[in-house]
């Protein structure tokens, strides 16, 4: 349920009228921070209140997000932030599997000594929250560290591959972070594939990463097998 504050922010006007892509990239962002949930109606007239954007634009950057996953558009009932399954969920997981151990791969062969420095600030970050049982931070970083490791790539494909995926997920991350001893677990696959990418060790990151991701999708299918939360 969304909260009062989560209300102000959807209330909360743009200074200058947005184009379709502004409002698009506004909404995405609103929806991956949980200000819209699965299943709710996205109703036109307030979208063009808040984004300050025209009708034409509310729609097309609808249009724009529906190709994303992440919004479902039906005729003459309107749009909707789209809710995924956990079984799609895992399905989703997979092709994050494998794109993102091709990402690792790609890291490991083009890290800077910066960028390694960086990644073991964000290890040694991420143990001190799960040692400090701060698992909203350690949540954080996890996203923080994919994210650089993605930039350290530098493979604009897989890059919005990933993306695409990692948005129609957001609601099943935000329960598996809460999911009791997961920050514990990947930890330490955490540290290893910041460790082989540092090494410059392709194959390594590779395997890894897809370690890391397999353990993701074992997760999800214990949630389910648990029933919602």
């Amino acid at each position: 349920m969304a909260s009062e504050h989560d209300t102000d922010r959807r209330t909360a006007r743009i200074s200058a009228p947005s184009t379709a892509s502004q409002a698009r990239d506004t909404l995405r962002d609103a929806i991956l921070r949980g200000e819209y949930l699965p299943g709710e109606r996205l109703v036109e007239a307030q979208l063009c209140e808040r984004l300050q954007a025209s009708r034409f634009n509310v729609r097309a950057a609808l249009q724009d997000l529906a190709a994303e996953g992440l919004v479902e558009v039906q005729r003459n009932r309107g749009a909707q932030v789209r809710k995924v399954s956990m079984a799609e969920a895992v399905e989703i997981t997979e092709v994050r599997m494998v794109v993102e151990g091709l990402i690792a791969a790609r890291a490991a062969e083009r890290v800077t000594p910066d960028q390694a420095t960086e990644l073991d600030e964000i290890a040694v970050l991420m143990r001190r929250a799960v040692e400090a049982g701060e698992y909203r931070r350690y949540s954080d970083l996890n996203v923080r560290l994919h994210a650089l490791v993605r930039e350290i790539a530098g493979h604009q494909t897989a890059d919005r591959i990933v993306e695409t995926l990692r948005g129609q997920l957001v609601r099943h991350q935000y329960m598996l972070s809460l999911l009791p001893g997961r920050p514990q677990m990947s930890l330490p696959q955490h540290e290893r594939i910041i460790a082989a990418i540092r090494d410059h060790d392709a194959k390594v990151a590779e395997a890894a990463m897809r370690e890391h991701i397999a353990s993701v999708i074992e997760a999800l299918r214990s949630m389910d097998y648990l029933g919602p939360a």
